[in-house]
């Protein structure tokens, strides 16, 4: 490193970024403490599919630096999505103001800047803010993802698996929460327990468990999140008519008490997706570039089946033409097996004012290429829009680690204003598809015999669906309902949580004559035996499924095995959505 002149690291910059193809500029390389704007660095549009890091410590500028990144790859006709954790990234929509700093900034370093504004789209989880509401179904969601919010353990992750695969079986709908409740108080009644018997059965106390977290999701009025129409995530890879990329904003306004959530949810867009596209290998430029800023909140307590499924989604989206850039703090908040895969690097100034700091940057240094500047001093001593950069290049190599001074956004670096975010989503194509939420039959209906609640007009393009689990439509044959009294379990397990009165409505009388005590409970009509598939290869890929969701589940996957001609096989977070079944 003491060897080599100012000129020789220069022209070592030089070469490993001189790139052929289309590419994004990051800025420009900063040796031996002068800026030199004629060595510039680039991160290939070819290579954004690899995945990255946009890492540093709190103020040093990863979210302008992620700003400036979508900007660019709008403008070269990629759809980006981003998670507004601050409400800082809304400014995409808003032209940048320029100032004698700024022009002097942006020339020190060879940018042609300009004020401009981008194609944003405004999105909100459930209508949690001003953006175009966001829902997923219970049976979209799947078991993996939603024992993550309810922080079950193995054990109990296992037992919801199979109720998922009960309703999946018997055509019973997941759209909301109140349809689990009421498949899983079915299961342990009188007129169902005997339903899962031949997969190992469902106990109480687990059932019990899994009842009261779902009552603590509705507490913290998560049960909005949950419903139709479903967002269909191919609304995310759409370009403006102009060709550029469509910047999709997710709004973020309570993250802080519902990260759990935001982090699955995330999780969810993307399982989604990797199940929907196809393989495309390798591409000129990325299908769409995701970039999860709190990364940390995806794997903070999560379990080995979780972690499992989001190394396979990261590992496997890549062929999908999916860039994934997760942003956070230091490279440590993310696991080994994730990190390994992550070949761009945009790592930001780190402090190390505590023994726990100095850690982190010895083991934040050690992830990059020999280099030749002196990194521990380096990541302490950089500015704020500065970063230590290395990519992977056009031939699939890292590129030469090199500090680069940052381009400016060329939109707000800040919130835009309220009255544009609003009548940008009053205009949006999207809010005649999923303003209104809708209340179609599902389980809860047809295991109760009520009427769905009214909710408005079915949003365009997502009519109300007949059930697939009953002829024409209606109640399958699981008996009255008259001992699953769902509601007023739910009101129970409520007043019990919370320690006040329940704010549900009193259930109303049924419609139909409750079962009597000694009448014989009816039950699905079981699967004809000319419709299962049998074992040989079915059984043997239910056997690598129980080997990729955990020994718990291996019974139970090698029973889907067996009938896969016939049943719905979910993805690898245990994610279905409705288009998928049609």
């Amino acid at each position: 490193m003491a060897n080599k002149s100012t000129a020789e690291k220069l022209a070592t910059i030089q070469k490993g970024y001189t790139l052929e193809g289309a590419a994004i500029e990051l800025g420009a390389a900063i040796v031996d403490g002068e800026l030199h704007k004629e060595a510039q660095v680039r991160l290939p549009l070819s290579m954004m599919n690899r995945h990255g890091l946009v890492a540093g410590a709190t103020g040093t500028g990863k979210t302008v630096t992620l700003h400036m990144m979508a900007e660019q790859l709008s403008m070269a006709g990629v759809p980006v999505f981003l998670a507004d954790i601050k409400g800082d990234l809304s400014g995409l929509a808003t032209a940048a103001v320029g100032s004698d700093k700024l022009k002097a900034r942006t020339e020190s370093i060879g940018q042609a800047w300009q004020g401009r504004t981008y194609p944003v789209e405004f999105l909100a989880l459930g209508g949690d803010g001003n953006g175009i509401p966001v829902r997923a179904t219970v049976s979209s969601f799947g078991p993996i993802l939603l024992s993550r919010i309810m922080e079950l353990n193995d054990t109990q992750e296992s037992s919801l698996q199979l109720v998922f695969y009960f309703a999946d079986k018997n055509g019973l709908e997941l759209i909301d929460l109140k349809d689990l409740r009421a498949v899983i108080q079915f299961l342990t009644s009188d007129e169902g327990k005997d339903q899962l018997e031949e997969l190992g059965g469902l106990s109480k106390a687990t059932a019990g468990v899994i009842l009261r977290e779902l009552v603590n999701l509705e507490a913290q009025g998560l049960e909005k999140f949950f419903g139709e129409p479903e967002f269909d995530t191919a609304e995310l890879l759409r370009t403006a008519p102009d060709g550029r990329g469509v910047v999709t904003c997710l709004e973020l306004p309570t993250l802080q008490t519902k990260p759990m959530l935001f982090s699955t949810f995330l999780m969810w867009l993307l399982a989604d997706l990797f199940e929907d596209l196809p393989e495309a290998g390798d591409l000129d430029k990325p299908k769409l570039v995701f970039f999860l800023d709190e990364a940390h909140l995806l794997f903070n307590g999560a379990s080995k089946a979780f972690l499992e499924a989001i190394t396979t989604t990261v590992r496997l989206i890549r062929s999908k033409g999916v860039g994934i850039f997760f942003v956070t703090q230091t490279p440590k908040d993310v696991p080994a097996d994730v990190l390994g895969q992550l070949a761009n690097r945009v790592q930001h100034a780190l402090r190390a004012f505590t023994p726990e700091d100095a850690k982190a940057l010895k083991a934040t240094v050690s992830t990059f290429p020999v280099s030749d500047y002196d990194l521990e001093e380096t990541l302490t001593s950089a500015g704020i829009g500065e970063a230590v950069i290395t990519v992977m290049n056009e031939k699939g190599a890292p590129t030469p680690v090199a500090l680069t001074r940052l381009r400016a956004p060329e939109s707000l670096m800040g919130p835009s204003g309220e009255g544009l975010v609003r009548s940008t989503v009053a205009g949006s194509a999207l809010l005649g598809k999923y303003g209104t939420s809708v209340d179609n039959p599902s389980a809860y209906e047809k295991l109760t015999g009520k009427a769905a609640a009214p909710t408005g007009p079915a949003a365009p393009g997502q009519p109300p669906v007949p059930g697939s689990g009953a002829p024409d439509g209606g109640v399958p044959d699981f008996g009255a309902g008259g001992s699953l009294d769902v509601d007023a379990e739910a009101r129970r397990i409520e007043e019990e949580i919370l320690g006040r009165p329940s704010s549900r409505p009193v259930p109303s009388n049924r419609t139909s004559a409750p079962r009597t005590r000694n009448e014989a409970p009816r039950a699905p009509r079981p699967p004809s035996p000319s419709q299962d598939v049998g074992g040989g290869m079915m059984g043997d890929l239910g056997g690598v499924l129980g080997g990729a969701l955990g020994g718990g589940l291996k019974s139970m996957a090698r029973s889907i095995g067996t009938q896969l001609g016939r049943e719905l096989l979910r993805g690898v977070f245990g994610t279905s959505s409705r288009r998928r079944r049609r």
